[in-house]
């Protein structure tokens, strides 16, 4: 009876490994910045739609940095990203929720209610974070600090769009849900 050599098993699962992150890092790519352009595709208000995404998303980011920073207490994900709070994470998401608002409030009668844009930015605030976990576990599975060296100080270009890509993904949806589309 054959034996694989414990090389051989290492092999294999490196190979296995290799091929299933390459295809997840495609598809979590891929899907994001699809959804971006479907989102930027909408007749009428898909331009608003996309930039709402983007700043909102940035707010969020920008103010749970500052918050957890000044406040932050207790840790969020502390074996994933140790400096996450969920004083942050309160802060993150009153910003995503009220710069949604503020970017789709003049639209209201046209595009999405204000009940509509507060629910958007809720799973904005919800879909953000969680890309940015998501990458943190990836990098801290592959064993490395940044996923990159060409933003030097902020991580690498994922660092920078992790979270846009979940949002842009959620956006769709809740657009759709929405009978925007």
């Amino acid at each position: 009876m054959f034996q694989p050599s414990p090389r051989d098993a290492d092999t294999k699962q490196s190979a296995t490994v290799a091929v299933g992150g390459t295809v997840l890092g495609v598809l979590w790519i891929g899907l994001g910045l699809v959804a971006l352009l479907a989102l930027r595709a909408l007749p009428e208000h898909g331009r608003l739609a996309a930039f709402t995404v983007l700043i909102a998303v940035w707010a969020g980011d920008t103010l749970a940095y500052v918050v957890g920073r000044l406040v932050g207490r207790h840790k969020l994900a502390p074996t994933i990203s140790p400096a996450k709070t969920w004083e942050g994470f309160v802060g993150g998401t009153a910003a995503t929720i009220f710069a949604t608002f503020i970017a789709l409030y003049q639209d209201r009668d046209e595009f999405l209610s204000i009940g509509q844009a507060l629910l958007l930015g809720a799973a904005l605030a919800a879909a953000a974070p969680l890309g940015d976990l998501f990458e943190s576990l990836l990098k801290r599975d592959m064993g490395v600090k940044d996923s990159g060296r060409l933003l030097g100080g902020h991580g690498g270009i994922l660092d920078r769009i992790d979270a846009q890509l979940f949002a842009s993904v959620a956006a769709f949806y809740v657009i759709l849900a929405f009978d925007k589309v």
